[in-house]
């Protein structure tokens, strides 16, 4: 396995894991009305969405031009 490859793997797994955070955290809210939970939930959807991003920028990354 390239180097590359082992890299995409584990961002995807941080997307997951953020967005199941994000999900975790909003239905706490919705149960408590705690602002944190709130907070952490807007918090960790951000960091699943940069990371997205960054994801879609490896695509190019370890292909000779």
């Amino acid at each position: 396995m390239r180097l590359i490859t082992a890299h995409r793997i584990l961002i995807a797994a941080g997307i997951a894991f953020f967005l199941f955070y994000a999900l975790f955290q909003t239905r706490l809210w919705a149960r408590t009305d705690a602002l944190a939970s709130l907070g952490q939930a807007v918090l960790s959807l951000a960091v699943a969405v940069a990371l997205a991003l960054y994801y879609r920028t490896l695509r190019t990354w370890g292909k000779r031009e």
